[in-house]
């Protein structure tokens, strides 16, 4: 074979590859597109009104994952199934995103951590990398991180809502999850970084749920909860 010839072949190559990027690059962008509907649909419970309409909020997010589901089902077929890691950059951050959003989900169903396992039913993927397209561990830490700054906002917007029982029950969350992570040991960097934001979050609730205390409002927000039950 002429150089001429192998330089032809090795340009075949780099063009199937580039095919299979440009298709992957395409649902990627749906992908994404759906994301930020799910976000906007569940920025509405940080307003006043919204707390009073999470429920709701919560289904009409599940019904957005649906058209998830279909999204990733495509993306699947988009690129040999034993070369996940090759192409895991180009939708790494929609799914980080999409775990946030899941989590966020079940956060404000039931005030519980959605398992990695659970995300993957929501996401209508593989939880064990063996059984192909899967949630990768470091995706799922990732989301849960994220769910975790924005469960600090809510803290804050509780207060200001006038429900001040909520931001008690992040901090126990939150305290729960920052203990859960100090049982790790996270060599990933860039997962290493996003987990030392963690404690200025803790540390952004435990300021609200202070300033409860200092105002007598802890007190209003336990004797609540103790007449509800």
């Amino acid at each position: 074979m002429s150089v001429s010839d192998m330089f032809i072949a090795l340009q075949g190559v780099l063009t199937a590859d580039q095919d299979i990027r440009e298709e992957i690059r395409k649902v990627v962008q749906a992908l994404e597109q759906t994301a930020r509907e799910i976000l906007t649909l569940l920025q509405g419970v940080h307003q006043g009104a919204g707390f009073q309409d999470i429920p709701k909020k919560c289904q009409k997010a599940r019904e957005h994952f649906s058209t998830v589901r279909t999204q990733l089902e495509s993306l699947k077929t988009k690129f040999p199934a034993d070369q996940y890691y090759r192409f895991h950059e180009h939708w790494r951050f929609v799914l980080q995103r999409l775990v946030f959003l899941a989590a966020f989900v079940v956060y404000l169903e039931s005030e519980t951590l959605v398992t990695r396992e659970a995300v993957a039913e929501i996401l209508g993927i593989e939880a064990d990398r063996e059984r192909g397209f899967h949630l990768d561990i470091e995706d799922y830490l990732s989301g849960v991180l994220t769910l975790a700054s924005e469960l600090a906002r809510l803290a804050v917007n509780s207060v200001t809502a006038g429900d001040y029982s909520r931001p008690l029950r992040i901090s126990t969350f939150i305290n729960e999850l920052d203990s859960g992570f100090r049982l790790l040991n996270l060599k990933n960097d860039s997962l290493r970084k996003r987990y030392d934001g963690l404690k200025y979050d803790v540390k952004k609730i435990e300021e609200v749920v202070y300033d409860l205390s200092i105002r007598g409002l802890n007190k209003e927000a336990t004797v609540g909860e103790g007449e509800e039950k």
